[in-house]
C-alpha cells in the first residue's frame, strides 16, 4: 500500500490517541458525527458538551488549539451559507441588532454551524493523529471495497505529482511572458488543462502497465495488518458513547 508520505494535517506525536489503531479511530469519529447530527438543535448545551469532549481528545493528543483552529478555516464557505439563512428562509420574523431576520433561519443557521463545526473538528483531530497510509490501512481493515481503497491510495500518491506538473506548466507559461488577465486568456488556460489531463491519463496508463508487468491482478498486497485489542476498542468507543449519553439526555430534556 503506497502513500506513506506525511500530509500537512498530520502532527507527529506519541500520545495515546496517536497510538490507537486507525480503524478504531475511523469508527469512533463516524459514530460521534452520527450522534452529533442526531442531536436536536434546541439542545444548545449538548453541543457545548460535545465541544468539551473534543477538547479533551485534543488535549490527550497534545494538539495545540491554534493548530486545530487554523484547520477549521476550511469550513468558511459553510459559515457564509449559514449566515445567509436568517435572511432567505421564510417564516416568523424577529429583530436582531435592529435587523429583521427569520426565526426558522436562525435555528437553521445554528444547526449548520454547530453540527458542521463539530464534524469538521472531529475530522481534523482524526487527520492530525493518523497518517494517510494508516487511514488507508484502516479503511481496508473495515472491509471498504478494495477498489475504492486503491483509488484513494493512488489519488494521494499522485496528487502531489500532478500538482507539481501543473506548477511546471505555469512556470513555462510565465517564462514566455504569459499572464492571465482576462477572458481572452481563458483559451490558453483551457488548453493547459487539457494538456494536463492528457499527461495525467498517459501517466496512469504507464503506471498500470508497469503494475501488470510486475504481477498486479486487481488487488494490492497488504504489508502490515492493522489490528486492535479489546482495550483499544474500549478507549476509542469512549468518545461516541459519551456523546450518545449527551444526545439521549438532550432528547429527554427537549
Amino acid at each position: 500500500m503506497g502513500a506513506g508520505h506525511t500530509h500537512k494535517l498530520y502532527r507527529q506525536g506519541d500520545s495515546p490517541i496517536h497510538a490507537l489503531p486507525p480503524h478504531t479511530k475511523l469508527v469512533a469519529v463516524l459514530a460521534f458525527v452520527v450522534v452529533v447530527v442526531s442531536t436536536p438543535r434546541e439542545a444548545i448545551w449538548a453541543f457545548a458538551a460535545y465541544a468539551v469532549l473534543l477538547g479533551v481528545v485534543a488535549a490527550l493528543a497534545r494538539i495545540p488549539a491554534g493548530f486545530l483552529l487554523r484547520r477549521l478555516l476550511i469550513e468558511i464557505p459553510f459559515v457564509a451559507f449559514a449566515f445567509l439563512m436568517p435572511f432567505v428562509v421564510p417564516g416568523e420574523q424577529t429583530e436582531v441588532l435592529g435587523i429583521s431576520v427569520s426565526v426558522p433561519g436562525l435555528w437553521g443557521a445554528w444547526n449548520v454551524l454547530a453540527k458542521g463545526t463539530l464534524g469538521v473538528a472531529a475530522s481534523v483531530l482524526l487527520a492530525s493523529t493518523t497518517e494517510l497510509r494508516a487511514l488507508l490501512l484502516g479503511l481496508q481493515r473495515l472491509k471498504l471495497p478494495p477498489l475504492l481503497v486503491q483509488i484513494a491510495s493512488f489519488m494521494i500518491r499522485y496528487g502531489d505529482v500532478i500538482t507539481d506538473e501543473m506548477r511546471r506548466m505555469s512556470v513555462a507559461r510565465r517564462s514566455r511572458g504569459f499572464e492571465a488577465k482576462g477572458v481572452r486568456h481563458w483559451g490558453v488556460l483551457a488548453k493547459s488543462a487539457g494538456a494536463l489531463f492528457i499527461r495525467s491519463y498517459e501517466r496512469g496508463e504507464r503506471v498500470h502497465l508497469a503494475m501488470v508487468s510486475r504481477g498486479y491482478t486487481g488487488s494490492m498486497p497488504v504489508i502490515d495488518e492493522a489490528t486492535a485489542t479489546r482495550t483499544q476498542w474500549t478507549y476509542a468507543a469512549a468518545l461516541p458513547l459519551a456523546a450518545l449519553l449527551i444526545c439521549l439526555l438532550g432528547w429527554t430534556l427537549r
